[in-house]
């Protein structure tokens, strides 16, 4: 794709959907980090479907605050790169990986008593949804646009 069919407001569109999910992410890490009782631990003791005996080890006392680091500091890396446009490739995957991991615990399949709630209907669910976004990120990085990148390829 030439710069020339993918400029102007289109342009300014990816670096809107960019900045919006790095917000969203950047959000949810802090909300984490600075909450001294948060835990991913009844998130993952929760889980249905196939892969619930992962989770539901994933959530044992020994390995828990391990899960919780990463899964705090996934969510501050992603959303970091998204908000200044720099290493944009790295934070789409390492969102995509963390919300493919999200989807899998509670997966919006006939039987799972998620499906129908808000944000996980039939197949469907915004954590799918939101890592289709990121995978388009990935695609069409926008941080040469609007970003730190664009900054330091400017000296």
């Amino acid at each position: 794709m030439s710069d020339q069919s993918f400029s102007g407001s289109r342009l300014n569109g990816m670096v809107l959907f960019r900045l919006l999910i790095g917000w969203h992410f950047m959000y949810e890490g802090v909300v984490k980090l600075y909450n001294p009782g948060w835990t991913s631990g009844g998130y993952l003791a929760s889980s249905e479907g196939w892969f619930r005996p992962l989770f539901l080890w994933l959530s044992s006392e020994g390995i828990v605050a391990g899960v919780d680091f990463i899964n705090i500091a996934g969510l501050l890396i992603v959303g970091l790169t998204l908000l200044f446009g720099i290493w944009e490739r790295i934070g789409a995957v390492t969102g995509i990986l963390l919300l493919t991991m999200y989807y899998l615990s509670h997966p919006p399949f006939p039987g799972v008593s998620d499906i129908g709630t808000e944000g996980s209907y039939f197949i469907v669910n915004k954590n799918m949804i939101e890592a289709v976004g990121l995978w388009i990120l990935y695609m069409f990085p926008s941080g040469d646009f609007f970003g730190v990148k664009r900054l330091l390829n400017r000296g």
